[in-house]
Order: structure tokens, then sequence, then C-alpha cells
């Protein structure tokens, strides 16, 4: 069985220690938008990026971020945290307090919230939530600080035809600010050394005046099932096995999980190695009239790359977030490590915020990835 990298499980107490040395000259200047707990902000400093400012609402989330990657941070690695509503926010004190000296900015990132595109939104759901005007709210701030390039993440389910008015008016606003869209490209994560299957839209634009090696967009897979690949420069697939170690920090806040009821403790036993809810004869009402259910209260298999973590991911009533062997679900350090958050990443705000944060986080090792590839996009 392939292993997880020993940097999502070690002991790290300061996570500068894991960015990348490069000189201060030459780093990548970025904002990182609807920021959440810093899934993308560490990841661009796992890059070698300096991450310039961040914006965010949600009071938990900031808590984890100001924890995480800025109070514990060396000086010069510290973000500037705006934790207020960006659709009050202007982009113009952005510019005025990080790049009136002639500082640029040369990425901006984000995750616009993707509820109104979920995939488990039916019967023409969330075709006018206003949450998905916040993709075009992304792009106010891309046309006022224009980077020299902007990644945006979201759903699959942004594609849906459904959605395509938001979509379009993104791109002619894209055309119209001179900037070349990449993709739509959708990327699974465990293609690249994520332990877990988790599907994701990233949307690259670069300003029409930069220069940019297109060939590296997007960056080529790592991994791959082994059952069925035939190229045998791709590592298999990792799988979950490590992901249920021991936290490694002492007295560890996230190594908690889910209460259940004695009852649903019974389920659980009753149910083998990798089964699911039918194993154990967990029927609800709800379950026989929508196929979606099939995964809930199922066990999470250790040979496979994990289920995607969503915002429930510490809920077994909301996917297959079992633990393999133990009778209860995942814990929010395991749904981290899934995410490849290193242990020493703490969340804040409690069970079922910790997970709503992980859920919506990009999972680091993938951000570092896509980060690095546009950097070199950017040097050739």
């Amino acid at each position: 069985m392939n292993r997880i990298s020993d940097s999502i499980l070690k002991v790290d107490l300061s996570l500068n220690d894991e960015v990348a040395v490069i000189s201060e000259s030459i780093r990548l200047n970025c904002v990182d938008l609807f920021a959440g707990a810093g899934g993308f902000s560490l990841a661009a400093k796992k890059a070698g990026m300096k991450v310039v400012a961040a914006v965010e609402l949600n009071k938990h989330a900031c808590d984890t971020y100001k924890y995480n990657l800025i109070d514990n941070c060396k000086d010069d690695e510290k973000t500037e945290l705006y934790s207020e509503d960006i659709t009050v926010l202007s982009p113009q004190q952005l510019i005025a307090n990080h790049f009136a000296d002639g500082k640029s900015c040369d990425i901006v990132l984000g995750g616009p919230p993707c509820q109104g595109f979920s995939v488990h939104r039916i019967n023409g759901a969330g075709i006018d939530d206003p949450r998905n005007r916040l993709v075009l709210r992304y792009f106010d701030y891309v046309q006022s600080l224009s980077p020299k390039v902007f990644l945006m993440e979201n759903v699959p389910g942004i594609l849906w035809p459904r959605h395509r008015k938001f979509l379009e008016e993104f791109y002619n606003q894209s055309k119209k600010a001179k900037y070349r869209i990449l993709g739509p490209v959708k990327l699974d994560a465990r293609d690249y050394g994520v332990p877990q299957r988790r599907q994701r839209v990233f949307i690259l634009g670069v300003r029409e005046n930069i220069a940019f090696d297109d060939s590296l967009w997007p960056p080529k897979p790592t991994h791959a099932d082994p059952r069925i690949s035939s190229n045998l420069e791709l590592l298999p697939w990792v799988d979950s096995s490590k992901i249920f170690e021991a936290s490694s920090v002492k007295h560890d806040e996230n190594d908690v999980h889910m209460n259940h009821t004695a009852a649903l403790i019974d389920v659980f036993k009753a149910t083998p190695p990798n089964g699911s809810r039918k194993d154990s004869n967990r029927t609800l009402p709800c379950h026989e009239k929508h196929s979606g259910h099939s995964d809930v209260y199922g066990r999470i298999n250790i040979n496979e790359p994990g289920p995607t973590m969503t915002t429930a991911c510490i809920n077994p009533s909301k996917g297959r977030f079992v633990h393999p062997s133990e009778h209860h679900g995942i814990t929010v350090r395991q749904a981290a490590r899934f995410q490849t958050f290193p242990d020493c990443y703490m969340f804040k705000g409690g069970l079922i915020a910790a997970g709503v944060q992980i859920g919506n986080a990009v999972p680091v090792d993938l951000g570092r990835i896509l980060l690095k590839a546009i950097e070199n996009g950017l040097s050739k």
C-alpha cells in the first residue's frame, strides 16, 4: 500500500518550517478571497508565495486562520486578515493598504461559496441562490487588483447548464478586463496524491499582456488507479490507511468525534469493514426515497482514497464517514488529514464548525501543486 506523505502526519509546531525558502524579491504576492480556514493560503505558502491579504467573514474560520497563519507565523510570513463581508469591503482598501507603494498583486485566489452550485441541490434548487453572485463579486476584486493571474475553485455543479448565466457573465467580464481563460478544468484530488476522491473545478485567468506557458496548465496527474492505468510513471492512488494513526500532537484539541446514541453505536458495531448501512439494516424512510443516501453510515475503506470531505464530514448520517474499525464517526483530525492539513493545524469553533471549515477547504497538497504549476508557467 502506498503511504501518505510524512508532511501531513508529523508534528511541526512551526508552519514556517514547511514554507519554501525563496528570495523575497521574486516571491509572488497573493490575495486569498473567501479564504475560509486557510487551505489555499497554506498551499500558497508551501509553494513559496507570500499571502499578503485574505478576506473571510465566518468567525470560526477567521479564528482558525488567525491562529495558524498569523499568530503562529514569523512576522514576514503573516497575512493581513480582513474579517469582513466581501460584498461590503472595497477592493480599493486592499490596494491602498498593500499595493500603493508600487508592489503588484500577482495572484488572486479564491473559492466563492458553492452551496448554490452543489450537485446535492436537486429539482432545480440553487438556480437563483444569491450566493451564486459571489462568483461575480470575486471578479470585482480581480478587476480592481489586476493580478497577473487568478485561480478560482468551485464544485463541478458550477458547470451545469442551469448556472450558465453566471459563468457566461464571469467570462464576459474576464474578456472585458483583458484576461484569457484557461479552463474550466475538473480535477480529482486523488490524481495528485491526495488520499481522497474529490472533484473540483478550477478556472485560471491570465492577463493578456502576461506571458504564460499554457502547456503547464493544468499540471499532469502524478497518481492513478493502478488497476486501470498503464502509465508506469504514475504512482498509485494514496489510500486511507495512514489517516487513522493516533494523533501525533499531544493534547490535540481536534482529536474528537461526534457523540452517538447507544442505538447508533450498535448499528456501527453491526457494520463490517468497508460495509455500508445496508449491511447493518440501517434504513430510514428518507433512504428509500432518495438514491443519494446509499453511502450514509458506511465505513471508510482504508484500501482506497477516502470519500469527499464535505462540510458534514464528521457526521456519519451525511456520508461514508464511519471509522474503518472503531464504532464512531471520524475525528476532526482525521478529516483534516484527508485534506492534507498538517497535524499542527488547529481548527477553532468546535466540532461542527471545524467540519464545515475542513469540508470547504482546498486540499493543501493539491493547492500547492496547482500554484507551483502557475509559478512555472509564469517563469517561462
